[in-house]
């Protein structure tokens, strides 16, 4: 039996204030911890409003080229395809396509890089990435239809491969939105990982922060200062060594760096093998 289907044009306000109330199929790879952009912290952010959401271009040319691509796929298979948003429980689905009979689900992707993408190289292997997987397994959950197809369109082309759903996942899919809706309801955060960036309001980093920023002015200044300084002194000099005052100018020839990517004894040899250990280095920035 399908789910619910609730009449929003997606895209709208009103579209996104009902994903705002939902447990979203694009959203269920980053609340598993494997969506490569989001992470469950920033998506935290977004839903308490500490975050303002963001249409990058990637985003934009792919909600452009969808209806292009729903008519391609449409024109290659021969089934006809009405983009629907569903809900069943707290879990909401908007597919890019379902049969009428609700049997076949569609899911579009139009990379930015056509077919020199990964997406599309592992799609054309018959692999599908695990965020995309999770994003297909919560549409089926949701929708229940016995197949999907990953379509993915380059604005001319595009290539499909069959999908069939895992109800085995489905509880994973419960329990880590369960732990994420209890962060919302707590409003606490969840687990960080290191592409986050806490932003901290606390007056102690406030007085530490704009501290370091006004040294840092001075030091800039003091710096273009001790530049001007260093270029009087040496337009003074005419000899390779000059020294008065405590201060000495020297003039030396210094060798140019290697650029080992121009050795041609060196193409196709990995380099990492003769790596110095590495180390832990922090930077500290202003103005960002």
């Amino acid at each position: 039996m399908m789910s619910a289907i609730v009449k929003l044009v997606q895209g709208s306000p009103e579209w996104h204030a009902h994903r705002a109330q939902y447990r979203n199929a694009s959203e269920t790879a980053i609340v598993m911890g494997e969506s490569p952009w989001q992470t469950p912290y920033q998506l935290w952010e977004l839903r308490t409003g500490r975050r303002q959401p963001e249409v990058n271009a990637a985003m934009a040319r792919g909600t452009a080229l969808e209806p292009q691509a729903r008519v391609a796929y449409e024109q290659l298979t021969g089934h006809v395809m009405q983009p629907l948003v569903l809900v069943e429980g707290d879990y909401s689905a908007s597919l890019d396509g379902l049969t009428f009979e609700g049997d076949l689900l569609l899911e579009i992707k139009c990379p930015v890089k056509g077919k020199d993408s990964v997406l599309w190289q592992q799609v054309a292997q018959g692999e599908i990435p695990a965020h995309y997987r999770w994003q297909l397994e919560h549409q089926f959950l949701v929708s229940k239809a016995q197949t999907g197809h990953l379509y993915v369109f380059d604005g001319t082309d595009g290539i499909l491969l069959e999908v069939t759903p895992c109800p085995d996942r489905w509880q994973a899919i419960h329990e880590a939105w369960n732990a994420f809706m209890e962060c919302i309801r707590t409003d606490a955060p969840p687990g960080l990982t290191d592409r986050d960036k806490v932003i901290r309001k606390d007056g102690e980093w406030q007085a530490a922060a704009e501290q370091y920023a006004q040294l840092k002015a001075e030091a800039e200044l003091l710096a273009r200062r001790l530049d001007t300084a260093k270029e009087a002194l040496v337009a003074l000099a005419s000899h390779p060594s000059e020294a008065g005052f405590g201060v000495a100018v020297t003039r030396y020839w210094k060798a140019g760096s290697v650029d080992y990517k121009k050795v041609p004894e060196l193409a196709g040899v990995d380099l990492d093998g003769y790596r110095q250990k590495g180390r832990w280095e922090t930077r500290v920035t202003v103005g960002k």
